[in-house]
């Protein structure tokens, strides 16, 4: 193994592993949150209240943008990303004959430099006309998404997770179909969607080297943007490439992750108000859950595990999230006034279930401003029973992943959001 490779790998253990493993000395008990005051969603910086849906759109969403840009995120590039597609692979009879598989280079040039993302897209083999689309990053590889021997393995760099399927860094066909219990593609296909998917690291690889490695090196980076907003920024590139595709939907793309990888689900849904709908599976601190309540992961916890993650402000809130002039249940309001599915599991404390509960049922007076209906329950609802407007929440009994439940209860929610289009 090279150096650099047992730099990485070195990097990757430090990185990825605390992220499954929950330590003992943070808070999982209801009664020792702290009490706390959430900024208003609905007060202007000038102090003005927001009574109207006009006030939100045109000055208030704008300021909230502005604040997650400068606190959390880090303000991705708004210029010209050099973004062209090159080859196209079509096979009209995978997956044993029931799906069209498509593959593209999605090439981006900036600073004399090019980044190639492989985009992975299955449709339904008998779909008539353009069909809606679920959109994710996926965590280890495309190939790792379905048992398919003609997926592309990714060239870019991969975490080795000692599960045998990477050989110094790079993905092998050992991996193929790994993950493919977190991707029930032939069940999504059987309702009418299709379904796309990149690899997160072909956009920006999960490791802390200053901001200089994958899509960031394309472009100055005054701002800092973080890994959370790159990826954000590669899902609106792909719907970039759907807009083109007239075997797809564009204006019907949900976009999925679980995870970190629903962070960037998050943020992509708040900056791009293309994404018709918007799902976040356990997306904890940083994604959905409110981080005054210090309840499992905390701010400084993701900040000293993952300082690539975020911009380099929001470090200055690690202990001091009172000091926080957001929180996320203002991220979750800038998706309104379009369809939202937050979902926990009653074992993945991590996350802390009631506080991405609480951020929804907090952003719903935004969505009931603009005529949509907000959550109606005050009260998390049971194990398994999943709630349901024009947002919606469940938590599922097991631990921190995204499973077939997960998945068929978001088909469900599409059906009903997207389907009366």
């Amino acid at each position: 193994m090279s150096t650099k490779s047992i730099i990485f790998a070195l990097l990757v253990m430090i990185s990825i592993k605390p992220a499954f493993a929950e330590p003992e000395d943070f808070n999982y008990d209801e009664t020792k949150v702290p009490s706390f005051t959430l900024p208003d969603l609905l007060t202007l910086e000038n102090g003005d209240r927001v009574s109207d849906a006009e006030t939100w759109k045109n000055k208030r969403r704008a300021e909230i943008v502005e604040l997650l840009e400068k606190h959390v995120y880090g303000r991705a590039p708004t210029g010209e990303s050099g973004l062209h597609f090159g080859e196209v692979e079509i096979d009209d009879n995978a997956l044993g004959g029931t799906a069209v598989r498509k593959q593209v280079k999605l090439w981006f040039d900036g600073n004399d430099q090019e980044l190639v993302a492989d985009l992975l897209i299955y449709l339904p083999k008998h779909a008539e006309g353009p069909v809606p689309i679920f959109l994710g990053l996926n965590f280890a590889g495309n190939h790792a998404v379905a048992d398919d021997p003609d997926i592309w393995l990714p060239t870019s760099w991969v975490p080795d997770r000692d599960n045998g399927t990477v050989e110094d860094n790079h993905a092998t066909d050992k991996g193929r179909g790994s993950q493919s219990s977190r991707w029930p593609i032939q069940e999504t296909l059987s309702r009418g969607y299709a379904v796309a998917t990149i690899y997160c690291g072909d956009i920006d690889p999960d490791f802390d080297d200053g901001f200089q490695n994958g899509v960031h090196a394309l472009f100055d980076n005054d701002d800092q943007w973080g890994t959370i907003a790159a990826w954000a920024w590669g899902l609106s590139r792909a719907l970039d490439y759907f807009e083109e595709d007239s075997d797809i939907d564009h204006s019907r793309t949900a976009v999925l992750g679980h995870s970190r990888l629903g962070k960037a689900a998050l943020w992509a849904g708040a900056r791009d108000e293309r994404f018709a709908l918007v799902i976040s599976n356990e997306s904890g601190c940083g994604g959905a859950a409110l981080s005054r309540r210090r309840f499992g992961e905390t701010v400084e916890r993701i900040n000293t595990r993952f300082p690539h993650w975020f911009c380099k402000n929001f470090h200055k809130y690690n202990d001091n999230e009172d000091e926080l002039p957001v929180d996320q249940h203002m991220l979750c309001a800038l998706i309104a006034p379009r369809p939202l599915y937050i979902a926990s599991a009653e074992g993945d404390l991590w996350a802390d279930p009631r506080g991405e509960f609480l951020s929804l049922q907090y952003a719903s007076p935004v969505y009931e401003l603009l005529g949509k209906n907000g959550l109606s329950n005050r009260d998390m609802p049971a194990v398994n029973e999943p709630i349901s407007t024009d947002v919606a929440y469940h938590i599922r009994s097991g631990k921190h992943d995204i499973t077939l439940y997960d998945w068929q209860r978001y088909l469900d929610f599409a059906d009903q959001q997207l389907r009366a289009r």
